[in-house]
């Protein structure tokens, strides 16, 4: 309890925060971390459920290993994409209108947060979707890196239209919509201690492919490059002090 009491003081915690030193609620939640040992040995995998208004869990959220866990937004953004958004920032590409967004300006080592290209197309425009055969579908795609891993990609439902010129039916995504990939900053120790005292800039680099089409025309393939800024901070590593130290 004075352990928890310290964090809350630290971090400036106000919500109300549940003491489990037998880890009985974990257990019975089935989110005891069974492979933590030492000073995380009973604690729970970071994660998040939702719980409706009558006390039924209706969502979770929750990563297998203990140093990566999903942010707040990025949850939220899965649930309520209309309220998800963090960052935006319109990019110039032609014959389609987009914006980058991203779930969190900041984040820590072992952060899950989304990246998503929101794309708008004219009234009488196309793309492919992913699935279609013999023509060029729209890819999100992000370049490798040290520092991030690469997550689960998610696009919308497509839809199918007819081409009455050449008699075909093809999987394509018309008006609005958002094609979301999710990344984890790396939790390795030697980024970790590169993140220093006062946190570090990463940028993600990417680049969205697409060939737009409207009823007429066809116009060539484009590939747009892309650019995200996170903040990574520091780990709170910090104990309580050691007269309430688990000894």
């Amino acid at each position: 309890m004075e352990i928890l009491k310290s964090f809350a003081e630290r971090r400036h915690i106000e919500f109300p925060m549940i003491a489990d030193p037998d880890s009985q609620i974990i257990r019975a939640y089935g989110v005891l971390n069974e492979e933590a040992t030492g000073r995380e040995k009973g604690m729970a995998l970071p994660g998040y459920f939702l719980v409706d208004p009558k006390g039924v869990i209706q969502e979770k959220f929750f990563e297998t290993k203990y140093e990566n866990r999903f942010s707040a937004n990025n949850v939220i953004g899965k649930l309520f994409p209309e309220l998800g958004e963090e960052v935006s920032s319109n990019v110039p590409a032609p014959h389609i209108r987009f914006a980058l967004e991203q779930s969190d300006r900041t984040a820590f080592p072992g952060s899950r947060i989304s990246l998503t290209a929101a794309v708008q197309l004219p009234s009488d425009v196309h793309v492919y979707a992913p699935e279609v055969r013999d023509y060029k579908p729209i890819e999100l795609a992000i370049q490798p890196s040290s520092e991030i891993e690469v997550a689960s990609l998610t696009y919308p439902h497509s839809k199918v239209l007819y081409l009455p010129a050449i008699k075909e039916r093809v999987p394509v995504f018309e008006g609005a919509f958002r094609i979301t990939q999710d990344i984890k900053v790396t939790s390795s120790r030697d980024f970790s201690r590169a993140v220093g005292k006062d946190g570090k800039t990463v940028t993600i680099d990417g680049e969205l492919k697409y060939q737009a089409c409207d009823k007429k025309i066809c116009y060539l393939p484009v590939s747009i490059p892309l650019k995200w800024e996170l903040r990574v901070l520091p780990l709170d590593t910090q104990r309580a002090p050691e007269a309430i130290q688990h000894k």
